[in-house]
């Protein structure tokens, strides 16, 4: 399944290069109108991270991601700044399909698995971005900002069972457009066959997306290659056709 993203600054849509939020790229568009123009193109999902939410550890945005979810007609799944079960109920109320849980679901997995249990594990995202330190998938925390003193390995452990959907992002690759991490995806799915994975960070071509498939991804996130107009989300359709 393709996802295209917005990633909302100010009420903006922008793309981070490498997590950096002092290295963005902002784009004059209307986020509801963008996700319109998605739909309009033949998605039928839609990612989108609140990062002002994600930096400020609470969300910031649930409102204009509600109208974003609600007007386009896309299946949303959404997440930044996530910190409680009352984040989470606004937005799902709001028009949100899936809700992301990033750097809790690495330091409070007991809350998490509560959530699961609360609200279904439909709509749940475990979103997990990661750098790759001495081999190893590490995750950051609020925002990219911090490091876990855990490994990927270890939290996924944790709610093997448990949890049914995973985002994992290889952030060096972020914004980059120079192709994904796909030994790290075919690790995961080797690893953990029960979760269903979406791939994200790197695409900047077709291939790239060719390549995330046939690694046994369940689906990917597509961002700043449709912004810098790399491809179309029809093309993206093309190579993996949205069920």
């Amino acid at each position: 399944m393709i996802w295209p993203a917005i990633d909302l600054m100010d009420g903006r849509c922008v793309r981070l290069h490498k997590g950096d939020f002092d290295q963005r790229s902002s784009y004059d568009v209307d986020p509801v109108a963008r996700a319109k123009a998605f739909a309009d193109a033949g998605a039928r999902h839609l990612h989108v991270v609140d990062l002002d939410g994600a930096r400020q550890s609470a969300p910031c945005q649930s409102v204009q991601i509600g109208q974003i979810a609600r007007q386009s007609g896309l299946k949303v799944q959404a997440g930044g700044g996530i910190r409680n079960s009352a984040d989470i109920e606004i937005l799902l109320a709001g028009g949100v399909d899936r809700v992301i849980i990033g750097s809790l679901a690495v330091t409070k997995p007991d809350s998490v698995c509560n959530w699961i249990a609360e609200f279904g594990a439909e709509h749940i995202v475990l979103a997990l971005d990661v750098r790759i330190e001495n081999h190893l998938p590490v995750p950051a925390l609020r925002g990219w900002q911090d490091r876990s003193a855990t490994n990927l390995w270890d939290v996924l452990d944790g709610y093997d069972g448990v949890a049914r959907h995973l985002l994992v992002t290889d952030i060096d690759r972020d914004g980059v457009l120079g192709g994904a991490n796909t030994g790290l995806y075919a690790d995961i799915k080797a690893r953990y066959a029960g979760y269903t994975l979406l791939a994200s960070g790197g695409i900047g071509s077709l291939d790239d997306i060719t390549a995330v498939k046939a690694v046994g991804a369940n689906g990917v996130i597509v961002g700043k290659a449709l912004y810098e107009n790399r491809f179309s989300v029809q093309e993206a359709l093309s190579c993996w056709p949205d069920g």
